[in-house]
């Protein structure tokens, strides 16, 4: 099953955010957009979503106002 467009595209921010370690308020806001703005959140979407989620409560991923 290959990846779709969105699947795609939050896999790179998401990867930015894991090599710097920081996630902004407007990128984390844009990743949510990303991952909803056709309706519907695919699996591999929802997989991403999770990695994020689970690196931000562990404090990997920092979420912060502003870099």
């Amino acid at each position: 099953m290959t990846a779709s467009s969105s699947a795609n595209e939050l896999r790179e921010m998401i990867n930015k955010a894991i090599e710097d370690h920081v996630l902004t308020r407007d990128e984390f806001d844009q990743i949510l957009h990303i991952a909803s703005e056709d309706g519907h959140i695919d699996s591999q979407e929802q997989a991403l979503l999770e990695q994020l989620q689970e690196m931000i409560n562990n404090k990997t991923v920092k979420v912060v106002g502003k870099k």
